[in-house]
């Protein structure tokens, strides 16, 4: 999931700047050449692992521990604030996130919606899997999650706002959702339009 499109932050950042905001300063060539040795490794639009929906962890060991810390290296060397194991080919139900720059990385493994809010609000969703989009999302404010640590350990996590929205956003991907399923139709449709550039332009 894209920082800078939900906070204002650095993360999935330096999408195309839309006509109505100001152009974002150009990434130090070093942080550049990181993001886009990372931005390699996650699936974009048309794979079909997108669309594909993960399986339990089972399994606690040193490799699942290996695999969320590679996730959250990637994560952070793409400049995202979220990314579900789907996005790099796994099917796992394991996705890490972080929404403030200096926290440290959060694992959730085969995290479960307990409960939500019953207050929606709507704002802009960007993805790492999906370059140069930005659609309208409406999500629950607050919800609350059961998962594990990458230990196998039991975690509740209660969250809201913006944390609330990166935790749906990469659950759905563990369930083969993408944002673009989400959006009004008029959004999708030109979603669909810049993805098919960008394909053509590749």
């Amino acid at each position: 999931m894209a920082e800078q499109d939900l906070a204002e932050q650095d993360v999935e950042v330096v999408e195309e700047p839309r006509a109505h905001e100001p152009e974002p300063p150009p990434l130090d060539p070093e942080v550049a050449a990181r993001r886009d040795a990372a931005l390699a490794h996650v699936r974009v639009y048309g794979d079909p692992v997108l669309k594909a929906k993960a399986r339990p962890v089972e399994v606690f060991d040193e490799r699942l521990r290996d695999e969320v810390a590679r996730m959250g290296r990637l994560m952070n060397d793409a400049l995202g604030i979220g990314l579900a194991a789907t996005q790099v080919g796994v099917l796992h139900r394991v996705l890490v996130y972080r929404v403030e720059h200096d926290s440290p990385v959060n694992a959730l493994i085969n995290p479960e919606l307990e409960w939500s809010g019953g207050d929606k609000e709507t704002m802009e969703e960007g993805c790492l899997s999906l370059p140069g989009v930005h659609v309208d999302v409406e999500r629950p404010n607050y919800v609350r999650v059961r998962a594990q640590d990458p230990t196998g350990e039991a975690i509740l996590v209660e969250a809201s706002g913006l944390e609330a929205r990166v935790i749906q956003h990469e659950m759905d991907h563990l369930d083969g959702v993408l944002i673009l399923d989400r959006t009004p139709r008029d959004q999708r449709k030109e979603a669909m339009r810049t993805l098919r550039e960008r394909l053509e332009a590749a």
